[in-house]
């Protein structure tokens, strides 16, 4: 397997590949990527990946039949980050365990990131290379 800019947990993989089995035959996976937005300045977007709107320049991403895009503008915030699911009495939904996640508002819905080390990145692509 090569470089992998985020994992998936058994349980993200899970979510996945319900989400694609009840999204028509169109549906490919899904996409993450990094949007302005809430009081922390940043959030996680998660879309819906078709032939039409899937990206060739985008990381990609498979576990366990589940297929996962990321945008490469996201890829230095999301580096090393595990993609979780979870269910709990607050919340249904996907967490992203991110280790350049600076700070993240009270309600959990938008984080402050700081972008990883370039050469970090640009080294573990290599290495997933050879």
């Amino acid at each position: 397997m090569g470089f992998q800019v985020i994992t998936l947990t058994d349980a993200a993989a899970t979510r996945v590949n319900e989400i694609i089995g009840n999204s028509g035959p169109e549906a490919l996976g899904i996409r993450v990527s990094i949007k302005k937005g809430g009081c922390a300045g940043m959030e996680y977007a998660v879309d819906l990946v078709t032939g039409d709107n899937r990206n060739d320049k985008d990381d990609f991403v498979e576990h366990s039949g589940a297929r996962v895009w990321v945008d490469p503008a996201a890829a230095l915030y999301l580096l090393g980050t595990e993609m979780d699911f979870e269910v709990t009495k607050l919340r249904t939904g996907f967490v992203f365990r991110n280790p350049n996640e600076t700070s993240a508002c009270g309600c959990g819905e938008s984080v402050e990131l700081k972008a990883a080390d370039l050469a970090e990145l640009a080294k573990a692509r290599q290495a997933a290379a050879h």
